[in-house]
Order: C-alpha cells, then structure tokens, then sequence
C-alpha cells in the first residue's frame, strides 16, 4: 500500500468510526451488526467498541478455520482493522460525543441517515481501494464460497440472524431494543447509498486516469 492509499485508508477508517457512532447516538435503532454489539455491551458492561472488536475477531477466527494455510496478509489485516475501528468507536462515543444527546425526533432521522451515508461512503471507498474487508463481510465471503452460497443472500442470513438474537436478548435480560425504525431505514436505503457513491468515485478515479494518462 502507498503512502496516498495509506492516508486515504486511515480517513475512511476515521469516518466510518464516526459515522456508527452518530447512529447509535440517534438512538432510533441501528443495523444489525451494531445492535448485536450494543446489546452485548449492555449485557456486559463491556465498552460497546470493545464488543465490535471482539465479534470481529470472531469473524477473523473463522476464516482461519475455514481458509487454514490460504489464510494470508489481507486476512491478517482485518484484525488491526478492527482494534482501530474499536478503540475509534470508544473514543468517540465515550468521550468526544459523549454529551450529544438529540431528543427531536426528525433531528434523530437526519443524525441516523448522516451516519448511514457516512458509513455507505466509506464502504463503497474501502471497495475502490481493495486493501481489506471487513471481517464480517470477509467471514460470509469465506463461508460463502466454500459452501457455495450466494454471498448477498448469506449476508442479509446473518443481519436478520443478528436481529432475531438481539431482540431475543432483550428480553432475556430486559434490555433496551436496538432493532428499531432506525434498523429498517437502514436496510432501506444503505445499499443503494452505497451504489451511489460507488458511481461517484468510479467517476473521479476515471477523471484521474484520464488526467494522468
């Protein structure tokens, strides 16, 4: 990876961090993964980035399972990765947004969808870079192709497993819901925000070509 990359690589990892942080903070609901982790830091009393990074690392040791010798350096990647977007998460969650506390409900929508649109950005960036994934996406993609299932739909498997142990859990040990409107709009629009920006950058990485060329 070159020095620009690097620095590109680190911005979005920033970014991203910070945009499941104001998700969270519109408290209306998060994606799957993320509900997964709050409830799990509600049960715990564990740091809610702490627990994103340790359902990373559990994602990382699967695909050692799975891939054994063919396990290589971008899948060693992932774990710093995810120690970085954890302590980011911590960081920003726990100390420099610790007071944002928004109690307008359209406010909460706008924070959601600007955390959304952040981490659809991102997402559609680090896919453009092709340095690393995500472990969750790297587990199902491992998992996927050596049961030969389709990626998309073992993906959309493993969110709405995800939402049925959170919602489970919150009964269990009377916790509060993280699966919530806020979870719905975002499986409405993060895909497609992703293909947006996806089209965006394809376009200023072609403008760049051409202007180097």
């Amino acid at each position: 990876m070159n020095i620009k990359k690097l620095i590109y690589f680190i911005i979005l990892i920033i970014s991203i961090s910070l945009g499941i942080t104001l998700t969270m903070k519109a408290n209306i609901g998060v994606d799957a993964w993320d509900a997964l982790a709050q409830s799990g830091s509600d049960i715990s009393s564990i740091p809610v980035g702490t627990v994103m990074m340790l359902l990373n690392f559990a994602c990382v040791f699967v695909q050692i399972i799975i891939l054994k010798k063919e396990f290589k350096f971008k899948h060693v990647l992932q774990i710093p990765l995810s120690i970085l977007i954890g302590y980011l998460v911590n960081y920003f969650y726990y100390d420099l947004l610790c007071n944002l506390v928004v109690s307008n409900y359209f406010t909460r929508v706008l924070l959601l969808l600007c955390g959304y649109a952040i981490n659809a950005f991102v997402v559609a960036g680090i896919m453009m870079l092709d340095v690393v994934t995500f472990a969750l996406e790297g587990a199902c993609k491992v998992i996927s192709d050596k049961y030969h299932l389709s990626f998309p739909k073992f993906r959309q498997l493993i969110d709405i497993l995800s939402i049925v142990i959170v919602i489970i859990l919150s009964f269990i040990f009377n916790i509060d819901l993280y699966v919530r409107e806020g979870t719905v709009i975002g499986m409405l629009t993060f895909g497609p925000m992703i293909g947006v920006f996806t089209k965006f950058l394809e376009k200023i990485g072609d403008s760049n070509d051409k202007k180097s060329a």
